[in-house]
Parts: C-alpha cells; structure tokens; sequence
C-alpha cells in the first residue's frame, strides 16, 4: 500500500494494531504436521512473520475457546487443504470461523491445495465428498455451514502445490505474506485505545467486505468525539487487503487552507503508489482520479468532510472505483454527505460509563496511584464529560498528579 497523509506508526507489530499474530495458520495435522506446513511454518518465523498454529492445543469435540479467539486475533488465515482436511470436524469448524472473520472483518484468507483438486473443495467431491457422507447423519445443523466455507475459501485465489519443489512453493507463500506486510504502512491512532473494538464490529459488518461491489460509509459526530481515530483504526484492521490506500486527514481544514489540488496530488501518490504523478489544476486532478481509480481495489479515507464541494472533486460517485473498493468518510455534518447515498451511516455515541472511566483512568492517574481514593470524584469527573473521549482525555490529563483538594477545587469550578 502506499504512504498515507497521516502520521505512520513506528511500531507496527500486531499486538498495536489490535492482532496476536499476523498469520493463523490452519492444517490437517495426520496430513502435513511433519513436513509441509512444518517447513512453511519455520519459512514464516525465519522471516519474521508472527505465525500461530494449533498443533499443541488438546483436540476436542468443540473448538477451543483460545483458538477462536487466536482466529478473531490474526490479520490473515493459511489454509493447508489435504487429502483428508474435510475428515477433521475441528478442522471443518475451524474454517467456518476463519470464512466468517474474512466476511465481517476483512480478514485476508490465502489458500493452499496440497495435492488435493479445488474442484473438490469447492464442490466437495473425492475425499471432501466422502467427508461428507458421514456428516449428514450427526452433524446436520453444520454441514451446510461447511460446505459454504469450503466452497468461498475454494473460490480465492491461492496456490495448487501438485508438481514441482515444495521448497519453491513455500518461498513463493511466504515471500507474498512479507511482501503485504512490509507494504502495509499503518497509522498512529494512539495507545490503550477504549471502545474501539465495539465500533469497528459494528461498522465492518456494514463494510461487507466479502463483497466485489463498491461500498461507502459514513461516520458522523459532535466534535472530539472519536470519528478520526474510529477510522484511523478501521484502517489499521483492514487495509492490507486493498491494492491501494489513503487516509486523507483533516479535509475540510487542508481544503480552506492548500486547495483541492493539495489533496488531489496526496491521493494519487497514494493510490498510485509513489509514481510521483502530480497534476497542476483541480479539474484535471478530479480526471485523472477519476480514471485511475476503477483499475484498483482502493480503501480510501477522507476524514474531516465538512462542505459538498469537497466531495464532488474528491470522492466522486460509486463509478470511479474499482470493484470492491471501500470509502469511509467522516463528518460533523451528515447532510453534507447525504447526496452520495452511502451505504450506511455510523452515528458515533458516547463513551458509556464503564469505557469512559476506562479512558479517564488511563489520563488522570499513574499506574501505582490508589485509584479508589478518588472513586467518587472520578465519578463526578465523568459524569461532567457525560462520555466524550476527548473532554474525558483533556480533563484526566490536567488532573493527573493533583492531590483530592485540588480535584474537588477544579470540578467545583467546573460545576
């Protein structure tokens, strides 16, 4: 992906961008512990790649809670489908999950045919076919599950591992996972965030983003209120599976002050990928993005939209983008983004209370200070915020290191 206009971040180790791992790695360990997806498995780490893999976890009739949650965690899924992938229940269940986080959070999912037909992963026949013949019988409220996410995961495109050196395979696997990786430049949306998980289940579902049409949504709020760092963070989660991005920050404000050329010249660094391809006027910028754009799968952001006429020299109509292409726009002014029709508009709330005194928490006291002296007065502090991120951040923040006189001076006053 290309660089963004926002501030990168300087430590894009999962764990601060919301992942465990960078790759989930599922298998049929009867098939392949001991020599494909070991070999794979050990390419991977050599290359730095934060892989897990399920092989020391005790097998059960229902999937473990942790591997679950080791799926929901990781930014991407491989999946080894062999001879006898489908006889594995576990295995079954584990795809279904992985198919599901792809589907809702846009999680990457690359697979891998080893010595087994796609056609019979896709229509589960041959071995995948016999699998079946015993599932009908006790496993009925599954089978169609399975079958879906067989058929979607055969449906990606991945790599058949028949002839040839496995060796040059698993060069080729890990070289693509790297390459993603090192080209995904992600954002500094701030640490210990609170209540971000909630929005981005909530607005990655309407993100749809298992399917090829181009879809927009918008994100609207008082100001301070959180829509910034909402996308910013959508964008860390999902970017890597577009071939291309931007997050334009700060719209409306770089619009009044540089011009719509400004960010017209940001945006096709971005999308076209450091090509130094500038334009010297607003119209002929809106042309060339205009004619770039459907040759891509682009996740575009466009934060802080406050007036229509940034919109019709930047963002465009739906037939400027390429087929599963994304734009998020934020605002304090929802009707100024009516005319695009989008898709869904995310209405961003308050902070509720535990959240808010989570965040408040985290401003106004060091890590060894008893927080329960000052229960009453943190409850005062919210409830004058009444949720709002950033009043909870400025007012933790000039509390913090201040004795219980003081906090009872300050809120008085506040009051």
């Amino acid at each position: 992906m290309a660089s963004t206009s926002t501030q990168m971040a300087s430590d894009s180790s999962p764990s601060n961008l919301g992942w465990t791992h960078e790759v989930f790695l599922s298998f049929r360990g009867e098939d392949t512990r001991y020599n494909f997806t070991d070999h794979l498995y050990n390419a991977l780490v050599e290359k730095r790649i934060i892989t897990f893999r399920d092989d020391k976890l005790k097998r059960g009739e229902k999937i473990a809670p942790e591997l679950l949650n080791a799926i929901e965690k990781s930014r991407s899924s491989i999946v080894v489908f062999s001879k006898t992938y489908a006889h594995s229940t576990w295995c079954l269940d584990e795809l279904a999950k992985i198919m599901e986080c792809s589907r809702k959070y846009g999680q990457i999912v690359l697979p891998i045919f080893y010595h087994v037909d796609p056609s019979d992963v896709r229509k589960q026949t041959g071995r995948f076919g016999e699998a079946f013949t015993r599932y009908e019988e006790n496993w009925k409220n599954k089978v169609q599950s399975w079958k879906e996410a067989l058929t979607e995961a055969s449906n990606i495109s991945g790599w058949h591992v028949d002839d040839g050196y496995e060796s040059e395979y698993i060069k080729n696997i890990t070289s693509t996972i790297a390459n993603r990786i090192s080209n995904c430049k992600p954002l500094f949306v701030g640490d210990n965030l609170v209540g971000m998980d909630s929005h981005f289940k909530k607005i990655s579902l309407k993100l749809s983003m298992e399917s090829n049409d181009v879809r927009m949504v918008g994100i609207c709020g008082i100001s301070g209120i959180g829509k910034t760092t909402i996308a910013g963070y959508i964008y860390n989660q999902i970017s890597w599976g577009f071939e291309c991005s931007s997050f334009l920050e700060k719209v409306g404000e770089t619009y009044k002050n540089k011009g719509p050329l400004h960010l017209q010249n940001i945006l096709l660094n971005d999308i076209l990928e450091g090509a130094n391809q500038k334009v010297s006027n607003s119209l002929q910028g809106a042309n060339v993005i205009k004619k770039s754009l459907p040759l891509r799968k682009a996740l575009i952001i466009f934060d802080d939209v406050d007036d229509l006429e940034q919109i019709e020299s930047l963002v465009g109509n739906r037939a400027w983008y390429g087929k599963g292409s994304r734009i998020i726009i934020t605002t304090r002014d929802k009707q100024c983004i009516a005319k695009l029709n989008v898709d869904y508009l995310y209405e961003v709330e308050e902070l509720k209370h535990d959240e808010a005194l989570k965040l408040f928490n985290q401003n106004a006291f060091q890590p060894d200070l008893p927080k329960k002296d000052f229960k009453i007065l943190s409850y005062c502090a919210i409830d004058y915020c009444r949720g709002h991120p950033l009043a909870l951040k400025v007012l933790g923040s000039f509390l913090y290191g201040k004795t219980i006189g003081q906090w009872e001076s300050e809120l008085h006053k506040l009051e």
